[in-house]
């Protein structure tokens, strides 16, 4: 079944990879609890991101992003979540503060990390609550894919996303959490962290601006 929409099929998984290694709130999480806390950290952190995607998947197959779309005030109200959401991830970044001399971690061993049910909801809550990226599905479930298109098929579709976000997010996480990678940003942590901070909160600012 598939075959008969593999020209779909590629149109949508062409602009969703594109879309998912364009530098995002996504990328700046993954990047900073990779390089501050390790792989382990890093790698739920992506396996996060992937299921969080589902949220987008599963509301626009069953049609309630089309409601959110039609309606200002929904709309409002989830990029409001959005803004406020990241705009905490930011704070928290931007307060981080130099290791204390002589208790700086070596580049082989990452300061102790967040639980891993926190990890991953870190990643979940980054992807899910972000209200760009129901409108990107909204876009290409809408301009991509066919009306004619079936349930299962579709579904499909999600899956193989919500794959390919994890699989990307977590080559992120293996890249930066390599003790020589680490090693590099080890010395400039906070300031690292800071800038992911700033990225963020340049994020939720453009979503601001958009409301």
């Amino acid at each position: 079944m598939i075959a008969a929409y593999l020209p779909e099929f590629i149109a949508l998984a062409t602009v969703h990879f594109l879309a998912v290694v364009a530098p995002g709130p996504d990328f700046a999480v993954t990047v900073s609890q990779s390089v501050r806390h390790g792989r382990k950290t890093g790698l739920l952190t992506a396996l996060g991101i992937g299921c969080g995607i589902s949220v987008h998947v599963a509301y626009t197959l069953l049609g309630i992003g089309a409601l959110l779309h039609a309606s200002e005030h929904l709309m409002l109200g989830a990029k409001l979540l959005g803004c406020s959401y990241l705009a905490c991830l930011a704070i928290k970044l931007l307060r981080a503060h130099p290791a204390a001399s002589g208790l700086e971690p070596a580049a082989d061993a990452p300061s102790p990390g967040p639980t891993g049910a926190k990890a991953f909801s870190t990643g979940f809550l980054t992807n899910a609550t972000n209200p760009k990226a129901t409108l990107f599905f909204l876009a290409i479930f809408t301009t991509l894919v066919s009306a004619d298109t079936p349930l299962k098929v579709q579904t499909f579709y999600g899956v193989w996303m919500c794959a390919v976000n994890a699989a990307w997010f977590a080559l992120v996480s293996l890249l930066f959490s390599k003790a020589s990678v680490r090693a590099a940003f080890i010395r400039m942590g906070h300031w690292f962290e800071r800038m992911m901070g700033l990225i963020l909160i340049g994020f939720a600012a453009r979503l601001v601006l958009s409301l």
